[in-house]
């Protein structure tokens, strides 16, 4: 019998490195056929030196943003355990990052953060992190079905299938992701009830203390969270804005915005691993966006730089901390 242990070892050393060979051949070929692809590689070469190179070195800034708002969020979770400067925020979300870019999900993330929490808070901290990513989870849904109604009731640039979905699959995307974003948002302002629900299992009494640090977010604090997550959300759609412009996408920024969430709501259902995540974000931006523009070389340069600026940088950044840590620990 195949153990757990083995079939995670299966998908991350023979089913995740073929699925991305799979999608980095299938962009390759789009790449091939991409008309004037010469002159778009010269544009993304010219991209922080040229005309609108302002914008490209906004992109830049907004990443520091993007992390920053982050950072102000992980305060404001771990407070009920730990008074946490925002430098040692900061610090403690990039060294999550980078351990969340080798696990499914990114869910190493939890394990990189709590390296800055105390001794005693670590495993509360775990479930305040959960919670951090529930609010952002909320607003990538909330947005991303605004997006789906966007495409099926206030567009007619396209009739046929996006993303391989026709108008009916389309539909039916929209209405689980509405049951399940209103079934989260439910939650989010009742944690006294998900906490009951937990004490009701048997096998919780090991745990359950972990979890009731959650009873202290009050009604307020959870709009606090929810705030932030908005704000670092904007962040995000407006480096994509920012960056498809540079790169000579041209696409109306209405449509960009709304186009951009529906890619954020596939990206946080679809289960990923490191390294297929940027074949499967490079898949389905071109999906999406090439009802839009016909700039394939155009659209994978923004979704590949966005990943280098906003998670592959600051991943570097987060390990070059965590060894730190080991270092002075050690010593």
């Amino acid at each position: 019998m195949i153990g757990n242990k083995n079939i995670k070892r299966i998908f991350k050393y023979v089913l995740a490195p073929l699925l991305a060979g799979w999608l980095f051949y299938s962009l390759y070929q789009q790449i091939r056929s991409q008309p004037n692809l010469y002159q778009s590689i010269q544009l993304m070469k010219e991209a922080p030196f040229g005309a609108m190179a302002w914008k490209f070195w906004a992109v830049i800034f907004l990443a520091f943003v993007n992390w920053g708002l982050e950072a102000r969020k992980w305060q404001v979770l771990v407070k009920p355990v730990q008074n946490m400067n925002f430098l040692r925020a900061y610090k403690s979300v990039l060294s999550g990052l980078t351990l969340s870019l080798n696990t499914p999900n990114r869910m190493g993330e939890y394990g990189g953060r709590i390296l800055y929490i105390k001794e005693g808070g670590r495993l509360k901290a775990i479930s305040l992190s959960i919670a951090g990513s529930i609010s952002q989870l909320i607003i990538t849904l909330l947005l991303g079905c605004g997006g789906l109604i966007y495409l099926l009731y206030f567009q007619e640039t396209h009739s046929g299938p996006i993303m391989g979905l026709s108008v009916f699959w389309i539909k039916v995307l929209l209405l689980i992701s509405s049951i399940i974003t209103s079934i989260l948002i439910l939650f989010f302002f009742r944690l006294a009830w998900l906490i009951r629900l937990i004490e009701n299992i048997p096998a919780s009494k090991r745990f359950i203390q972990y979890v009731k640090v959650l009873e202290e977010f009050t009604p307020k604090l959870l709009l606090r969270l929810l705030s932030l997550s908005f704000f670092r959300y904007l962040v995000f759609v407006l480096q994509y804005i920012l960056l498809l412009q540079v790169l000579n996408v041209a696409i109306f920024w209405v449509d960009s915005f709304w186009i951009i969430s529906v890619l954020f709501l596939v990206l946080a259902v679809v289960p990923s691993f490191a390294i297929a995540d940027l074949g499967i974000r490079g898949k389905f931006s071109t999906e999406l966006l090439s009802v839009y523009s016909l700039n394939t070389v155009g659209i994978l340069g923004t979704t590949f730089g966005i990943w280098i600026i906003n998670l592959f940088v600051p991943a570097v950044v987060g390990s070059i901390l965590i060894l730190g840590i080991r270092f002075f620990k050690d010593k």
